[in-house]
């Protein structure tokens, strides 16, 4: 295995994936307010779950979000 090549792998996923998801949130949370679902002083919850593919169990991370 060439470590290397591991480390900028996982480096440009965590970043795709980064940025994706900010952008994700972002945008429903705009839609939450736009709606009236949300009022814009929450904290919200959040969960994202990591799966490498049958290598092992998913790995889940919780967390939360504030509006305010």
């Amino acid at each position: 295995m060439n470590e290397e090549a591991l480390n900028m792998s996982v480096r440009a996923f965590l970043k795709r994936m980064g940025i994706n998801c900010q952008r994700e949130i972002e945008v429903a949370v705009r839609k939450g307010v736009e709606s009236g679902a949300l009022q814009g002083n929450e904290t919200l919850p959040v969960k994202v779950t990591l799966e490498f593919g049958p290598l092992s169990e998913p790995y889940v991370l919780e967390g939360e979000i504030s509006l305010e």
